[in-house]
This record gives structure tokens, sequence and C-alpha cells, in this order.
């Protein structure tokens, strides 16, 4: 065979490679694409919003957070522990009666803590624990993010009297009254579920559904886990 021959295979050969290397990164990054908006769900879109639509970033930023968590195993709660932290969640919802501001700043600090005890990085590193919860509990870690920003506002003083009572700032930069704050527990309270355990998400159904009845039978009208509208104190 001769030289020329021999340089042309090697030429066809080094083509062929590289359409083979391209196409494959297209391939992966297709599906990649798909993989991580079917695992984030919204949280992908969050991301692509943070990006002011740029896809492409918000997928990067995403991956990068698979790769530092992807691979965290959560712990199982001892039946002890998840006693414990469901008795406490009960007492915030309680508490939100009389003290909305009170029971908000305690279901954040009991979520950092739930996370933490399942394996999570620790609460006091709010930032990295809400990325890896990302990772493993995306459908529901919004609300810990709107509950953390609710706790850690100042209040601002009183609400109106539709919203109700003393608050802070909103996703949207308003001022939070009683029904954020309520709100915002009621969305809290699915991710503390995930993260309790399936052991737990039947008693806290059937928990709901009796706190629910006592206050219909109380006052005609149903909201999430016995929070009423015009229960809370104004500040």
């Amino acid at each position: 065979m001769s030289t020329g021959v021999i340089i042309a295979l090697i030429v066809i050969v080094a083509a062929v490679v590289a359409v083979a290397a391209v196409l494959a990164v297209r391939a992966r990054g297709s599906h990649g694409g798909r993989g991580l908006k079917h695992r984030f769900g919204p949280e992908y879109d969050r991301a692509v919003a943070r990006h002011d639509g740029d896809v492409k970033a918000a997928e990067r930023e995403l991956d990068t957070l698979v790769q530092r968590h992807g691979g965290l195993r959560e712990r199982p709660l001892e039946p002890a522990e998840r006693e414990r932290f469901t008795a406490r969640w009960t007492a915030a919802q309680e508490r939100f009666v009389d003290s909305p501001r009170e029971a908000v700043t305690e279901a954040d600090h009991l979520l950092a803590e739930v996370a933490g005890a399942r394996g999570f990085p620790d609460g006091g590193q709010y930032e990295e624990q809400l990325a890896a919860l990302s990772v493993h509990h995306a459908n529901h870690v919004h609300g810990y993010r709107r509950v953390h920003r609710v706790a850690r506002v100042p209040a601002t003083g009183e609400g109106s009297r539709q919203t109700g009572a003393p608050g802070g700032v909103s996703d949207d930069g308003r001022a939070t009254g009683t029904e954020d704050m309520r709100a915002a527990m009621v969305e809290a309270r699915a991710l503390f579920d995930d993260l309790v355990g399936p052991a737990h998400r039947e008693s806290g159904r059937h928990r709901a559904h009796q706190a629910a009845s006592q206050d219909r039978s109380r006052s005609g009208h149903h909201l999430p886990w016995g929070f009423h509208r015009h229960q809370a104190k104004e500040g």
C-alpha cells in the first residue's frame, strides 16, 4: 500500500472519529438537558429564570450541583427522631395562631435540623444545604427557601387587615403578612414530610385531616393543617 493511500485512510479515519465525537457530545448534551429538567422540575425553571433565559448557563449550574451533591446518601431517621421532629412541627403549627413569625422561624430551624439529621450539609451552611436539597428534593425545596426568607427578614410593622400581621418581605419584595407566612408554612410542610420519611406521611395526612375537620366544625372553612386565615392575632 502506497504512502498516499495510507495518509488518505488516516485522514478519513480521523474525520470519522471527529464526527462521531461531535455527535456524541450533542447527544449527551440533549439527554443531559432532558435529564436535568426531569430531575429538578420546578428548580430547573427557576435556574433558567435566574440566568435570564440562558438554558445552557442554567444547565451548567444544575449539572455542577449534581456533581457536588448527587452522591449524597440520605440517612433514614430513627423512629424516636421522627416522632420528636413531628411533635416539634405540630407545636410550631399550633403556635402560628398566636405568634405567626415565631412559628415560621421555628419551621425554618426545624427544616435545617431535619435535613442535617438526614445527612445533608449542616444547617449553618444554609446555601450549601439548600443546594444539596435541591438535588434530592427538588419538587419541594422551594418551601424551605420561602420560609427561610420570611424568617430572616425583620418585622416591618403592621400588615393590612387582609394579610394580617407583622411581616417581612415576600419573594417579590412586598411586605409579608400573616397570610404570606401561613402559605410559606404550608409549602415548607411538603418538604418536611419528604424529609421525615414515608412512615410519617400517612400519619401526617391523618393528623392534617383531623385538624381540618376540627377547623371546619368551628368556622365552616377549610385551610391546610388547621391554619385559618382569621385565627392569627393581629400585631
